[in-house]
């Protein structure tokens, strides 16, 4: 279930990122049909698959069934993926539709209308898999509540994107337009994120819970036990719920919340009716151990770090990719141009770094997390048992191997062997609590450590010197491609000077007069480099002072006549020099401060 967190995170990239790529020059509403015709194929695919599993596992054991269910149902769900971004990218449904007043009046309305047309491929899939796949659910479950409970467990994971995306439509349309300018900035951008997310934090299992259909638990023996375990562990919290997902047959519970007043415990009717008395304090004690450990506060500071980093990074990394030309070079040779190239990569980039973000690196941290919690109950008794009988419980009602692997959590059975190790040897529960707090540490100082780097490399002192590299980078490859283009000389001088390379510099601009023998830039730069070099060994007066007299010639503006002072005073002629400073000054419009100096020095060395 919580892979779908994941798909519908990767569907919002993907729908996100549609308008890197060039718009068509017309719209072809055959792109629709195609649209069309994919799905109803796609619908075909999932059916046919499930019955081909369905015939098969007549004559195999229920755990290789659900293994293969399983399987089926994630590749189903790429493949979703994949002819979701088919839509966008090729089918160019967003360019097709995005002319429906609604959509632009409002753009959100737009994208939950595309998220909802992924959300349909994922309920083919789910409608598909019903029929074999609710003989691990014990009870009854209908179709409809197997898909509706499915959709409302996954939609968590797009509200808070939802929410914000309707709030920058709304600041956009407000008439008091310093609002709009100041939400527009780094620094209001900034704020306006810090604070939705907080807000999303604490209010958010409010609205959750709401989704979810979820009732308070009725007073009687059940909910009473419940409190007392609360209490004992000092927990506050709001309300306790019944969750009734998959029609409460899941063997479950949750918590949500990390404000006392606004955080709400869940059970299923299936744990209340499975377990006994010390079970379900158990499974408590565990789900108090995730809120005692501050892991709802480690998981915002997760989303955080990756908002971050993707906030000052991803300019530098559309930078790099311009000049990523061996990628571009195989692309060509797979018929892939490089206009359409571009966007491709950094959709891909985007989607890769998502995918190894939270399915690996935050997955790692949800997996000794949950170990934590389960360590949770050794603060309030010596014995696990109760939570090791209903781990076994678990596995039994759902006819799954206890050896089953989830990317968020270990497996049933390396759960129940960690906690019957620690009931042997106590001292590995100090070290795993030890363990998850270098983790985090770690995890803080290198997520610092990437963000100084990259807000460095966007807004600080290392984004000259960047800039600098990605177009000389840039440079150097249309060069390769057009190598008679003077112009591009006079940049890569430009480059090479400011950069400090002044044997390339010159070779460059000398490169530029001799395609171009009348080109300013190059003449005026030239000069420049020879009049005033850092290094004197690359001064030449007389070679500066024809090079500075023909650009002369051919244009008469401030910063030439500047360069032929520098000429005229390297030579000595300094009577000469301040006049044509002075002539500088007179014509200039802007930087006059320093055309006022230039004037006062040649001034003072009379």
């Amino acid at each position: 279930m919580f892979s779908n967190f994941l798909y519908f995170l990767i569907a919002l990239v993907i729908y996100t990122t549609a308008d890197l790529f060039e718009a068509p020059a017309t719209i072809n509403m055959s792109g629709l049909y195609y649209g069309i015709i994919s799905g109803v194929l796609f619908a075909l695919v999932c059916h046919f698959s499930f019955k081909r599993l369905t015939l098969r596992g007549q004559s195999k054991s229920l755990a290789v069934v659900d293994q293969s269910v399983n399987l089926t149902i994630s590749r189903l769900s790429i493949i979703a993926l994949m002819l979701f971004a088919a839509n966008i990218y090729v089918f160019r449904l967003k360019h097709i539709l995005g002319g429906f007043p609604p959509f632009q009046w409002l753009p959100t309305l737009e994208a939950l209308f595309f998220l909802g047309v992924f959300l349909l491929y994922l309920v083919l899939i789910w409608n598909a898999a019903y029929k074999i796949q609710k003989q691990y659910f014990p009870g009854s479950v209908s179709k409809k509540s197997f898909i509706f409970s499915n959709i409302a467990f996954a939609l968590p994971a797009l509200l808070p994107w939802c929410c914000l995306s309707l709030m920058a439509d709304l600041i956009a349309k407000l008439p008091y337009a310093p609002v709009r300018e100041f939400f527009a900035t780094t620094t209001g951008e900034v704020l306006y994120i810090f604070v939705f997310l907080t807000a999303v934090s604490v209010f958010g299992p409010v609205l959750i819970h709401r989704l979810w259909g979820c009732k308070p638990l009725p007073q009687g023996y059940a909910r009473a036990r419940i409190e007392a375990t609360c209490r004992r562990a000092g927990l506050k919290y709001k309300d306790i719920l019944k969750w009734e997902l998959f029609g409460g047959s899941m063997i479950t519970a949750g918590v949500m919340g990390i404000v006392g007043r606004f955080r709400y415990i869940l059970v299923t009717p299936a744990l209340l009716s499975s377990l006994d008395d010390d079970e379900i304090d158990g499974v408590m004690l565990h789900e108090i151990g995730h809120v005692q450990r501050y892991h709802m506060l480690f998981y915002l500071f997760f989303f955080a770090g990756f908002i971050a980093c993707n906030f000052v990074f991803f300019e530098p990394l559309l930078m790099l990719l311009l000049v990523a030309q061996p990628v571009y070079e195989v692309m060509g040779l797979l018929g892939i141009g490089e206009k359409t190239a571009h966007p491709l990569l950094i959709c891909l980039g985007m989607i890769g770094f998502f995918i190894v973000y939270f399915r690996y690196i935050f997955g790692f941290f949800m997996r000794h997390f949950e170990r934590q919690a389960d360590l949770h109950i050794f603060n309030f008794q010596s014995s696990p048992s109760p939570l090791i009988s209903t781990f076994y419980k678990i596995a039994s009602m759902s006819r799954q191997s206890i050896d089953k692997p989830n990317w968020h959590h270990f497996s049933i059975g390396q759960r129940i062997r960690f906690l019957e190790n620690c009931r042997e040897n106590p001292a590995l529960i100090g070290r795993h609590h030890s363990r998850v707090r270098k983790m985090i540490l770690g995890y803080a100082v290198i997520v610092a450590l990437l963000f100084s780097l990259g807000y460095n490399i966007s807004y600080g002192s290392l984004k000259p010197a960047f800039e600098r590299y990605i177009a000389g980078k840039i440079l150097v490859q249309q060069l390769a491609v057009d190598p008679e283009n003077s112009d591009l000389y006079v940049f890569v001088g430009d480059y090479y000077y400011n950069d400090k390379l002044y044997a390339k510099a010159r070779d460059a601009y000398e490169n530029v007069l001799r395609i171009d023998p009348k080109n300013v830039h190059a003449l005026n730069n030239l000069s420049w480099l020879l009049s005033t070099c850092p290094d004197e060994a690359f001064r030449d007066p007389l070679r500066a002072l024809d090079l500075a007299e023909k650009a002369l010639n051919l244009e008469s503006a401030p910063h030439i006549l500047d360069t032929y002072a520098e000429a005229l005073f390297l030579n000595g002629r300094r009577q000469e020099a301040f006049v044509a400073a002075r002539n500088a000054l007179e014509l200039a419009k802007e930087k006059r401060d320093y055309y006022e100096g230039q004037v006062n020095r040649f001034k003072e060395s009379l």
